[in-house]
């Protein structure tokens, strides 16, 4: 039984390209674009099926941005994160919040499906109704 079957890599890929792309062009641009970087995990995550892989995506999609963060990308760092549980502390916080925005794209994904399933059903029964009454 293949668990992968439903998995969107594709999403997964082009969310994680977005955000490594974002990392690039604040650090080249202006620093104003880094937090767009967050638009790649959100991709990611409202990608995917269910909000268990849209969390699990959104962590995977974070690893461009933890690699660039690592070869100096997001600035220079001192004290505490220039140490071995510096950097593990600052990968697993990425991580975290990387999983926490593909969570909440898969949210919106399944609250916006539910809410066009609502709709239908509004409609369906609204000309129902209307045919009983001429009857």
């Amino acid at each position: 039984m293949n668990k992968f079957t439903d998995f969107n890599f594709k999403a997964l890929v082009f969310g994680a390209a977005i955000a490594g792309a974002f990392i690039l062009f604040g650090w080249q641009i202006n620093d104003w674009l880094y937090p767009f970087a967050s638009i790649g995990l959100l991709y990611a995550g409202y990608g995917q099926n269910n909000w268990k892989e849209g969390t699990l995506s959104g962590a995977l999609a974070s690893t461009p941005i933890i690699v660039l963060t690592f070869q100096g990308y997001m600035g220079q760092f001192d004290g505490f994160f220039l140490t071995q549980n510096g950097m593990i502390a600052l990968a697993a916080m990425i991580f975290i919040i990387g999983a926490f925005v593909g969570f909440v794209g898969a949210w919106t994904k399944r609250s916006r499906e539910k809410a066009l399933e609502q709709q239908a059903k509004i409609g369906k029964n609204k000309n129902k109704k209307k045919n009983k009454n001429k009857k």
